[in-house]
């Protein structure tokens, strides 16, 4: 791959991440929903309160409200467009491979159909140091979801 292809696609991505820091989807706190988590990660000061409500076997609704740096803000907005509306199983097939994602030091090549804007997070992973901004997102929505879904196997 050339350098100048490489920096366009680096500033493609970083644009992408601003994009969504300054017109976060699907923030603010909803109702009705099935499960709300808050989740911190102390490194960095980032704070989410996130809730999620399940129809059937869907996601049918993200609603959020953090403060944070502009990686962690950014990938609450591009997790919640790519998980609402999907499958359960399929949102968590997706914490996996997003976590494998910055798990790659940047070097996965992430399928763009499936990733959509979250492509944009394969750069983070080159800084250990702001992975956890980006996971924090996707880790509440796996804690919400599973709870969302133990909740209900409780409820004859």
């Amino acid at each position: 791959m050339s350098q100048p292809h490489l920096h366009s696609m680096e500033s493609l991505y970083q644009e992408i991440i601003l994009d969504h820091y300054r017109e976060k989807h699907h923030s603010g706190l909803r109702e009705p929903f099935e499960a709300q988590v808050h989740h911190v990660n102390p490194s960095c000061g980032d704070e989410l309160t996130l809730r999620v409500l399940l129809d059937g076997d869907t996601v049918s609704d993200i609603s959020y409200e953090g403060v944070g740096c502009s990686i962690s803000q950014a990938s609450t907005s591009v997790m919640s467009d790519l998980v609402i509306g999907r499958s359960i199983e399929d949102s968590m097939k997706l914490y996996d491979e997003f976590r494998e994602l910055m798990d790659s030091r940047g070097l996965a090549e992430p399928d763009e159909d499936r990733f959509e804007d979250a492509i944009a997070f394969v750069g983070v992973a080159q800084f250990p140091a702001r992975i956890k901004c980006a996971l924090l997102a996707w880790a509440a929505m796996r804690d919400a979801t599973s709870q969302a879904v133990a909740a209900r196997e409780e409820t004859p």
